[in-house]
């Protein structure tokens, strides 16, 4: 790094830190650049069904999909006008995953590391925002973003000059030493910023890295200035959203019907649905197990290609972030309902019960 060659013993000692903490932070540097390495090269190279549209598995758009209940900062509007729109949707996938491995790669290699470590911040950010309510254990998704984000913002600070291909860069060409351009993008040597002006900004990154990290755990998990509670999405159990009901004079029952809770491992099953008279309370229709099982296909008209409610073996099953709106046919070939207030209700396999309002 030149200390070698420094003109007094005060920039020898500067310079011998620097080098030092280079040395120490091989591994976080190594770490950070080779999960998001990973990331690219399980899409691009040993898994790349998930990057695979057309071949009818689980690609990375059901992944995206699944992330939409819990998504802060509207991010959830955002994937869902994505789901809508293929080519965006592919392309955004495409750039995520070149993303993931160059940025990885640069790591790993020391290659142009701040800028390279802003990246990761930068990625690490998004997928806090999309997958950090998930982890219906333990807060596992978030605990991952919140360390990539650390991890990355001590590399954009420190740099990663020790054995790497920016340190090889330097001994080629000494002169990249006094370019600011460099300075800022590389790691061999100190950001070209005074005492004072480094200490604002490492402070300005660590209150950031602060509010961002304390705010999400507290929105997510509490603990922090409330008691512990499962989040305002539960990862672990599902939850129907259910709107727009309409009902027709002949019993026909059209509701719009949202997944979002639950975890992404396994979908929940609606096994049966009834039709209350609210002014009463007396059943005026149901729906059993059975007859939700025949429905047709065409009963449901799904929001999205990926995640779908569709019929199972025992009812409507839903996975979640699957939006559909569901018609139910008449109950009875001959019933005709007077006008009135009514609520259909959604029972789960484990007993949950979910209602939406309707007007006849």
């Amino acid at each position: 790094m030149g200390s070698a060659t420094s003109v007094n013993g005060s920039t020898f000692l500067v310079d011998r830190g620097w080098r030092l903490a280079a040395i120490g932070l091989l591994a976080v540097r190594f770490v950070q650049g080779w999960i998001y390495w990973g990331g690219g090269t399980r899409r691009f190279i040993y898994g790349p069904q998930k990057l695979d549209a057309w071949g009818g598995g689980h690609w990375m758009a059901y992944k995206f999909q699944t992330a939409m209940p819990g998504a802060l900062l509207g991010t959830e509007h955002l994937v869902s006008f994505l789901l809508q729109h293929f080519v965006l949707l592919y392309v955004g996938v495409i750039v995520f995953s070149l993303v993931e491995l160059f940025a990885g790669f640069m790591l790993i290699t020391g290659l142009l590391t701040r800028i390279a470590a802003l990246t990761t911040i930068g990625l690490s950010f998004v997928l806090m925002l999309l997958f950090g309510w998930q982890g219906a254990t333990c807060i596992d998704e978030w605990t991952m973003a919140a360390s990539n984000f650390a991890m990355g913002v001590t590399l954009l600070l420190v740099g990663g000059g020790a054995y790497s291909l920016d340190n090889w860069l330097l001994a080629k060409k000494p002169g990249l030493a006094e370019k600011g351009w460099f300075r800022w993008m590389g790691g061999s040597l100190p950001l070209p910023l005074s005492d004072q002006a480094y200490k604002k900004f490492a402070l300005m990154l660590f209150w950031i890295a602060v509010a961002f990290i304390v705010g999400t755990y507290s929105y997510y998990r509490g603990s922090v200035v409330t008691p512990f509670h499962g989040g305002p999405v539960s990862p672990s159990k599902h939850h129907w959203s259910l709107s727009d009901g309409r009902l027709q004079g002949d019993g026909t029952v059209t509701f719009h019907a949202y997944v979002d809770a639950g975890t992404p491992e396994a979908p929940s099953n609606v096994l049966h649905a009834t039709l209350v008279d609210t002014r009463n309370g007396s059943v005026v229709e149901e729906w059993d197990s059975a007859k939700l099982a025949a429905l047709p296909r065409t009963a449901l008209k799904n929001d999205y290609d990926y995640q779908k409610i569709h019929i199972g073996k025992y009812g409507i099953t839903g996975p979640v972030g699957s939006k559909a709106t569901i018609t139910l046919p008449p109950a009875a070939s001959d019933l005709k309902l007077p006008v009135g207030t009514y609520t259909l209700q959604l029972s789960s396999v484990n007993g949950s019960v979910w209602t939406v309002p309707l007007q006849r």
